[in-house]
């Protein structure tokens, strides 16, 4: 069922419920109400028969022919019926009337009146004190025009009812196709959205409503999926040029080299080599794997000693540094110990801060490299600072990017990895990381650590 035949269903059981309750609640009300009025008419004709019957010896003759005269369609004798002490019919002519028993005769002498309906009569009886006794008058009425007023109230509300209920039903048609009219047109948009260019997003609304919600949402939900679909193709371009680089290296070789026999020497050269393409590969899949991985990471954080691992990493690259003509520094200017002690991945800090003092290295072109420790309100601060080639300032802000690379590497080994992975990294440690960088002057990079008990 579509949201529009939902809407309608909806709202027209939500009115016609409505309207049925509210018609029976009119017309009960009616009903009880016309049925009081009249009762409250038998009540009058009760009285004015009394009056007529009991007090004809007490007024005058021609003040009692008056009153026939003015109430004698009223007073009709075959509808009057006035009981005496014994239960007996004195006066008027509705004798031996089955429909009142003594039981109403006496509700009506305990609680000075009654009524009652019975089959389609219409009852009222009254207790009326007089000099000859005390009497009981009883007169009733056909209730047929009251079953008339009754049935016309019926057929006119079950009319505006059904009426009601169809203009009701259009109407939530109507209004649905208003109301949807504008998901409508989204989802016509998103239909016409080329999908060989998935990044290209629907205009807004501009209406600052649900609808505006939907179409920012959904060009969000495109943006992620047309990035997923570009790391994708940049995966497999970074595959076939990354990988194909060492094993063409390493295929090349041994082809060369099983040419003729070889010396010792150029055994272990032509392996030494290889070993060094094939841990390469290892390195980038063993990268791409703790990338993949990095949303599944348990906590496993325990206190690290940032600094231990800083002169961990100096001790593993600093003859990397000095093989590159360069020299690698660190300067500790920490006054609170505790400072250096933070919650963590030990092996992911050591890897994320490795990947950026090689970078470092691999730029340096000569230059010395500074890895600064520092403190800063009271939070943990480590630059590390080269004078290299620096970055341009159109790659700097896709340098994080997985497998980008800037324009200028040359020939710069390096997979595109490294700095993504140690964003990843920082940002599951929420350790922030500010790239600087001007083209051969240098890059600094700097990691503010939060505060942490």
């Amino acid at each position: 069922m579509t949201l529009r035949n939902r809407f309608t269903l909806i709202s027209s059981l939500s009115f016609g419920i409505v309207s049925i309750i509210t018609s029976a609640v009119i017309f009960f009300a009616y009903y009880d109400s016309t049925k009081i009025f009249y009762f409250e008419k038998l009540r009058n004709t009760a009285l004015i028969s009394a009056i007529y019957y009991l007090e004809k010896d007490e007024l005058p003759k021609n003040r009692h022919a008056q009153i026939k005269q003015e109430y004698n369609h009223l007073i009709q004798n075959n509808r009057v019926a006035v009981y005496n002490q014994n239960n007996q019919v004195t006066f008027g002519h509705n004798l031996n009337d089955k429909n009142i028993k003594p039981i109403h005769l006496q509700a009506a002498r305990n609680n000075k009146g009654t009524q009652f309906m019975s089959g389609n009569e219409f009852y009222y009886g009254i207790f009326y004190p007089d000099n000859q006794g005390d009497f009981v008058v009883f007169v009733k009425s056909p209730n047929d025009s009251f079953q008339s007023q009754i049935w016309r109230l019926a057929i006119i509300m079950v009319s505006v009812l059904i009426i009601g209920l169809l203009a009701i039903y259009f109407l939530s048609r109507y209004l649905s196709k208003v109301v949807y009219k504008p998901i409508s047109n989204v989802v016509e948009r998103i239909n016409k959205v080329d999908y060989n260019n998935i990044s290209t997003a629907i205009t807004s609304t501009n209406t600052n409503d649900e609808i505006e919600d939907l179409i920012k949402s959904y060009n969000k939900l495109l943006g992620r999926i047309s990035e997923n679909v570009l790391l994708q193709q940049n995966f497999i371009n970074y595959v076939s040029h990354e990988f194909k680089t060492p094993l063409a290296a390493i295929s090349g070789n041994l082809e060369v080299f099983a040419q003729r026999d070889r010396t010792p020497e150029e055994y272990k050269k032509v392996a030494k080599e290889s070993l060094e393409n094939v841990f390469e590969i290892e390195n980038i899949l063993n990268n791409l794997l703790l990338m993949s991985g990095m949303t599944k990471l348990e906590a496993s954080h325990k206190q690290v000693r940032v600094d231990e691992l800083i002169w961990k990493i100096y001790e593993k690259l600093e003859p990397k540094a000095k093989e590159k003509q360069s020299t690698l520094k660190v300067e500790l200017q920490v006054t609170k110990p505790a400072l250096l002690e933070f919650p963590g991945n030990e092996t992911l800090l050591y890897l994320a801060l490795y990947n950026i003092v090689e970078n470092a290295i691999k730029y340096s072109q000569d230059h010395p490299i500074v890895i600064n420790l520092s403190e800063k309100d009271s939070k943990l601060n480590i630059e590390v600072k080269d004078q290299g080639k620096g970055i341009h300032s159109d790659d700097l802000s896709k340098i994080t990017e997985t497998f980008y690379r800037g324009q200028n590497v040359e020939n710069v080994k390096g997979s595109g990895i490294g700095l993504s992975l140690s964003q990843s990294i920082f940002d599951h440690h929420h350790i922030l990381m500010k790239i600087t960088s001007s083209v051969n002057v240098g890059t600094s990079v700097v990691l503010e650590f939060p505060v942490h008990s």
